[in-house]
């Protein structure tokens, strides 16, 4: 414990160190209260303050509780690690993304750019679901509601992919990761709190809750060793002889992860969830879907 305090004391002492932490402190302040914003428009009153449940939750819960609150952040970042995804997939497929991966830095830059532009289109799709079937309390009548929902909603992600880079740069790097992250972690303690409380009052007893939290630890812990866990293959180099010397026969090890992915797999499963939201909003309309009903009614069972 003694040497963990000296080393963050030791990494204080570095000027450039302490300023980019200090960056990205900042920097994540300020997402969190902009988490906290409510889109222009709607009732504070009417927010539903329980959450969402299933797979509205899970999205609430990597949004930073943006999603049930309706604020400005409420999309996040990821229309942004969904453009990205896309653009990797079409640099497998498409021979000119493939020939822009191969020109350095320049074809870095266009595919940044290309992320960009793709960001807004994928912004504006889900903003018009989430705006359809999420948003209550409206106080502005549609259509003018649902036009300035959604410039706010994608100006906002595009902010947010603003401050994402800005702690890539200015802060301690890997700032989409820790925009994500501080969004989970938000919720921990009221999470924390309302379990403690439910069993205590309910079922179980304190036993219980510190044998889950033991659970959670322990996870977090097993987690922490399968993401920085290495394989080290072992490489024989044959010995040759120099003269009167001799040189190699050394054993070296290539290290390989034990989990080369990281965590893109659960990022880009959360963004393929943002689909079914994305898809209901636009069939949110009652008249609409009474239609789609009847005919499969009528396609089906017949006139």
């Amino acid at each position: 414990m003694k040497k963990f305090f000296t080393t963050l004391s030791n990494i204080w002492k570095i000027e450039d160190l302490r300023v980019r932490i200090t960056n990205t402190f900042l920097f994540l302040l300020i997402y969190r209260i902009g988490s906290f914003i409510v889109l222009p428009g709607v009732d504070p009153a009417s927010l539903d303050t329980k959450g969402k449940e299933g797979l509205m939750g899970l999205l609430n819960m990597f949004a930073g509780g943006s999603f049930s609150r309706q604020s400005i952040f409420a999309l996040g970042v990821m229309p942004y690690i969904s453009a990205s995804i896309v653009l990797q997939l079409l640099g497998i497929a498409v021979p000119y993304f493939q020939k822009m991966q191969k020109e350095g830095e320049s074809g870095r830059n266009k595919i940044n750019q290309w992320t960009r532009y793709l960001t807004i289109g994928i912004t504006a799709l889900q903003a018009i679901g989430f705006v359809k079937s999420q948003v209550t309390g409206r106080l502005i009548p549609d259509p003018y509601f649902t036009i300035l929902a959604v410039s706010v909603l994608t100006a906002g992600t595009l902010f947010v992919m603003w401050l994402g880079e800005k702690i890539t740069d200015k802060g301690i790097g890997n700032g989409i990761s820790l925009i994500i992250m501080v969004g989970i972690i938000a919720q921990l303690p009221g999470a924390l709190v309302n379990e403690l409380k439910s069993r205590v009052i309910g079922t179980g007893g304190f036993f219980v809750f510190i044998v889950e939290l033991v659970a959670l630890i322990a996870v977090v812990m097993f987690t922490i060793l399968i993401v920085q866990g290495t394989r080290k293959i072992a490489v024989q180099y044959a010995k040759r002889v120099v003269g009167n010397k001799q040189y190699g026969g050394v054993r070296q090890y290539i290290p390989l992860k034990v989990n080369a992915a990281g965590v893109m797999p659960i990022i880009f499963a959360q963004a393929l969830m943002f689909i079914p939201a994305t898809i209901s909003g636009f069939f949110s309309n009652y008249s609409f879907k009474r239609r789609i009903d009847r005919f499969i009614r009528f396609a089906l069972m017949g006139p």
